[in-house]
């Protein structure tokens, strides 16, 4: 089959006759309405003067109503981010610092594991330069973008933005190429060159994973509902709080302070909601500090940080070694006697500060549950970290509200006692467990292979089997006070942990483990990629035994080319025929289909034994050898596999949407009749395409 075949263009010649003019105009038409061909994002450019030889580059995009276009901050092993390659700059301007977007959405998407950031309706990117060359014409710009919604298309948009001349530049010396290099292209041409390198790599390992998949593609609300998650999840964690050696007994103190205290009970009232207020406001201010200093955009880039994973992996352990008693992490005790001297003054201004000696004073309990909570908004990114503190502190500051308005309630609180050590070793022990997922973002990252999955799966059997054997007593750390006998809630919770390490243990063999599937490394990062046992000289295709030239294992256990020309050979070789699976790393409907419908039992078998399958991944960034690369009629250069196989797509089915799936015989004759390709369909649907083709095989 040749991939280089022009691209048929129908032009009607005036010398025909009308009748065959409107035939032509009517097909012309017609063929347009089918071919498919999608832009969703419709570009301009411009160059904006600033002083001295500094200019602004700006980019507005308008993506049509349901799309989304992936910004550059979506971290790696997710959707395909944006890249920006600045072909003309040696010698001509330099970049001044990063490229800077417009308003965009953060949401966790839960096929890849990661927080992507993208555009909606409109896509702004400014990038400042300083104009070197004062005979400048020019600035080429290359943007490699993905844009989605039911379907992915990976798009290429060149830009050559004239420079007018009324700027008047003057000469500026040249840069020294490799500080031009490394101070101010990092992270933009550099790093898209080493993107274009091992992207395939990367994300191949990454995308695999068995994560929980949503039924919704991308939704406008997701980004709210992963604030609401977070402040969920930090909610829970101030209760939590509640329930250390160094708040709990506080609650009837503080109360009874303000019920006796003050002149009338809706005194005490106003006074403890405004201690409460005063409780929120301290965390809140904490959580804009750190999205202050460290910035929305920063944060989210922090997160596949390999130095932002290994330093919050330590801090974690510092954390947890502190919560199971090898010493206590405290603020200076300065800080607690002045605030105390302060709260004495009375009236409101000492109330806030009685909050401000809680929140110091309880530190060495809420600390650590804080800093995780802080390490863990700032791997989202955006405001979570104030959306977080938001959460801990409303639970923390709750009960002294509460009580102060029903005193009557503390009559019910349980006393304190070595109950609440309990509650704080608990905690080391999570915090312990979740350490590790950072020092596995860092080695994914590196590919060092150190933490591969059954390593990682191996560390939590053995951190929750501790924590069972904990519970039951028969583990005791340093200020546990002597056990008796368990209460029967610490029993439950017992069991609780020893069913969730029981769980755990066939993850070793190869279990997909869905309950934490965004923790561990995916399948593929593995000692034993297809489970203990498994072998990619696994049966495969009915009785064909060991891998043909080309072939491997792909989801599921199913063998997959990914070159046409060897699929090809392999089908005609044991005649039967082929689905042409157009996908992508990135693309985050071709997981979800091959998550949801191929491991469905009714379509998982035919895939395996009745068609070859041939997966050609459009954003293969791996460039082509010289003498295969080459230029279309339209103009673009195909340079990468990628690009191999989006111009086979475009040219022979004329669409560049993925995932994209073609039944054909040996001779690339479509077989479906009905619906010659299909995208993301339901498993019903998918099943009834797939058994129409097949049974068209002659």
């Amino acid at each position: 089959m040749n991939f280089n075949q022009d691209r048929q263009a129908i032009v009607p010649r005036s010398v025909w006759s009308k009748s065959i003019l409107f035939l032509l105009f009517f097909f012309f038409a017609f063929a347009k309405g089918n071919a498919q061909i999608l832009e969703p994002v419709k570009w301009t450019a411009k160059i904006e003067k600033k002083a001295g030889n500094n200019a602004v580059l700006i980019f507005d995009g308008t993506i049509e109503k349901d799309w989304h276009m992936y910004s550059q901050f979506t971290p790696d092993g997710g959707p395909l981010a944006l890249e920006i390659a600045f072909k003309n700059q040696k010698g001509n301007y330099e970049l001044v610092g990063k490229a800077k977007e417009g308003k965009t959405k953060t949401a966790f998407n839960d096929v890849f594991g990661v927080n992507e950031t993208f555009f909606e309706g409109k896509a702004h990117i400014e990038q400042e330069i300083t104009i070197i060359n004062p005979n400048l014409k020019t600035v080429d710009v290359d943007f490699d973008f993905q844009v989605c919604k039911e379907v992915c298309i990976n798009s290429n948009k060149k830009f050559s933005i004239s420079i007018p001349s009324t700027f008047k530049m003057s000469a500026v010396p040249a840069i020294v190429e490799s500080k031009l290099d490394e101070t101010k292209v990092a992270g933009l041409a550099i790093d898209t060159v080493k993107k274009a390198g091992d992207t395939a790599q990367k994300q191949v390992v990454k995308t695999t994973a068995d994560a929980p998949i949503s039924k919704d593609d991308m939704p406008a609300p997701a980004p709210s509902r992963s604030l609401w998650s977070i402040f969920f999840i930090a909610f829970i964690s101030g209760f939590a709080a509640l329930l250390t050696p160094c708040v709990f007994p506080m609650i009837p103190m503080t109360v009874s302070f303000f019920t006796k205290q003050s002149k009338s009970r809706a005194k005490g009232i106003r006074n403890a909601i405004f201690y409460g207020l005063s409780i929120i406001a301290i965390y809140v201010i904490l959580g804009l500090i750190v999205t202050k200093v460290f910035g929305a955009d920063a944060l989210n880039a922090l997160s596949t940080d390999v130095w932002f994973n290994l330093i919050f992996f330590i801090i974690l352990i510092i954390f947890a070694t502190s919560f199971l008693g090898a010493f206590e992490i405290m603020l200076p005790n300065s800080w607690a006697n002045k605030a105390d001297q302060q709260a004495d003054k009375g009236g409101l201004i000492g109330i806030l500060f009685m909050a401000l000696a809680l929140a110091i004073v309880s530190f060495s309990c809420t600390g650590p549950i804080v800093g995780t909570l802080l390490v863990e908004a700032a791997s989202n990114g955006g405001i979570a970290p104030v959306v977080g503190m938001l959460g801990f502190s409303s639970a923390l500051a709750l009960p002294f509200m509460l009580f102060a308005m029903f005193p009557g309630w503390l009559n019910s609180l349980p006393k304190s006692g070595g109950w609440l050590n309990t509650v704080k070793v608990v905690l080391g022990f999570l915090e312990l467990a979740l350490a590790f997922k950072f020092l596995s973002n860092a080695d994914l990252v590196l590919q060092l292979h150190l933490l591969e999955r059954e390593v990682f799966i191996a560390i939590w059997i053995a951190i929750f089997a501790a924590l069972t054997l904990y519970l039951f007593g028969k583990i005791t750390l340093p200020h546990d006070s002597p056990l008796q006998h368990i209460s029967v809630g610490r029993l439950y919770l017992g069991l609780l942990t020893l069913v969730f390490t029981v769980y755990l243990i066939p993850g070793l063999w190869g279990a997909p483990l869905k309950l934490i599937s965004a923790f561990p490394p995916p399948p593929t990062y593995s000692e034993s990629p297809f489970g203990v046992g498994g072998s990619s000289n696994a049966t495969v295709n009915g009785d064909i035994k060991g891998m043909p030239e080309g072939a491997e294992l792909g989801p599921h256990g199913i063998m997959v080319f990914h070159d046409y020309e060897d699929g090809l050979a392999f089908a005609k070789s044991i005649n039967k025929p082929i689905m042409l699976d157009f996908t992508g790393y990135a693309c985050v409907n071709c997981r979800k289909m091959e998550n949801n419908v191929w491991s469905d039992p009714t379509v998982l078998p035919i895939l395996k034994n009745d068609v070859v399958l041939i997966s050609l991944y459009v954003d293969d960034k791996r460039e082509l050898p010289k003498e295969e690369q080459f230029v279309t009629a339209a103009g673009d250069k195909i340079e990468t596999v990628g690009d191999k196989w989006t111009d086979f797509m475009i040219s022979k089915y004329k669409t560049n949407t993925q995932p994209l799936y073609v039944i054909t015989d040996l001779e690339g004759k479509n077989l479906n009749n009905s619906k010659p390709t299909i995208s993301y369909v339901s498993t019903e649907e998918y099943l009834n395409w797939l058994k129409e083709g097949i049974s068209n095989f002659k």
